[in-house]
């Protein structure tokens, strides 16, 4: 996936209307130069294609992709080899990097959440607790990690939350307004407690999120819906409950950190001589 007008904005506040003034100074501007994309710890790879298009965008052609996103890799791997000229190499360098580091920590955390459910039918899924403007490839690079999405936009499909119910006057007034605005939409309330859940039912939403309970709440909850609707469990989940609340019976753990905590994956960028 690649965003060339982020990758222009990217490369423009590097300069700041200027130039390297470091690599002017100190490159003569005829040498060639081969450079390796290499991982420098083991992770989910994401970001190879923004990389790249980083480095056409100064102008660089001869380029080799080593390995795709969504491949395991250990520390030492090449990604990705560049040659050409050295300044926009060097210019490219940080930009690259940025993309490529951030969204294959996503990738690489998403897998680890992944795993960690192994063996059950629940499905990590992210939020909307993304970096602005970059909403588009944080959530590529979840599926990368081989997450699944939920709604990319307000637009896409209707959440009901707390704040929404209380604007509204009650969930089932809450819902009924949506579904007669919306009639086509998916329609997702969230419920703090079993009573909520009880009398959001007969809405017959598609989706109920499961706010900050518990895993032994969260399978009374299964047991009440007994499918008669997804079911999403969202707050108080970590790594180390995760398979607890996945063991429950619930379709979708949301789990925002995927997005606005994920550390990012080292890479760096060697230079050699051909």
């Amino acid at each position: 996936m690649i965003d060339r007008e982020l990758i222009k904005r990217a490369l423009a506040e590097d300069l700041q209307g200027g130039q390297d003034i470091t690599s002017v100074a100190t490159v003569s501007g005829s040498e060639k130069v081969v450079a390796d994309f290499v991982v420098r710890a083991s992770g989910v790879v994401a970001g190879i294609d923004m990389a790249r298009a980083v480095l056409e965008e100064v102008g660089l052609k001869d380029i080799s992709v080593l390995v795709q996103d969504g491949s395991q890799v250990v520390a030492g791997t090449t990604l990705m080899t560049v040659r050409g000229d050295t300044r926009a190499i060097l210019l490219a360098e940080r930009t690259a990097l940025n993309f490529l580091g951030h969204l294959s920590g996503i990738a690489t955390l998403t897998r680890t959440w992944v795993d960690a459910v192994a063996g059950t039918q629940c499905k990590i899924r992210d939020t909307r607790k993304t970096t602005p403007g970059m909403r588009l490839l944080e959530k590529y690079a979840v599926r990368m990690g081989g997450g699944t999405n939920h709604r990319t936009s307000l637009s896409d499909a209707a959440l009901i939350k707390d704040n929404h119910i209380a604007a509204a006057g009650g969930v089932s007034a809450a819902f009924t307004k949506v579904r007669a605005q919306y009639p086509d939409a998916e329609i997702e309330i969230e419920v703090d407690n079993l009573d909520q859940l009880r009398e959001v039912l007969p809405l017959k939403p598609d989706l109920i999120l499961l706010d900050n309970m518990s895993p032994a709440l969260c399978k009374e909850a299964v047991g009440i819906v007994a499918g008669g609707a997804k079911l999403e469990a969202s707050g108080g989940i970590s790594l180390t409950n995760a398979l607890q609340y996945a063991q429950t019976g619930v379709d979708f753990l949301a789990i925002g950190a995927l997005t606005h905590s994920a550390p990012v994956l080292d890479i760096g960028l060697d230079l050699r001589a051909e």
